[in-house]
């Protein structure tokens, strides 16, 4: 997928944004969650996803308590439908009591 045509994908996957990794453009979005444990059930929720639809994002819990996620199809070394068709679902995903009530910021 081209860059122009990820831009015009991103617009249908609220709070993500590109980035670019050496040359291989990736979908990324972080949250803030209220401590380590439940950081890890977020990641829990994210995995049951991932393994239904047989494609995995790259997965940061760093700190404490600020959860990171990357997702790119490795096989294209870039990104593909699949890639904000993942990302969606992970916005779809019930998260009370997991997030912290402070803003994650987006950039690393």
């Amino acid at each position: 997928m081209s860059e122009d045509s990820a831009k015009k994908s991103l617009e249908q996957v609220t709070g993500w944004e590109l980035k670019t990794e050496g040359e291989i453009l990736k979908l990324h979005r972080a949250w803030k969650v209220k401590n380590f444990l439940k950081g890890l059930e977020f990641f829990q929720l994210v995995a049951a996803i991932a393994e239904e639809q047989g494609h995995h994002p790259d997965l940061h819990l760093v700190g404490w308590n600020n959860v990171k996620i990357d997702v790119w199809t490795h096989s294209v070394r870039g990104l593909t439908e699949n890639d904000f068709i993942l990302a969606a679902e992970i916005n779809e995903l019930k998260l009370e009591g997991l997030l912290s009530k402070k803003k994650a910021t987006t950039q690393e």
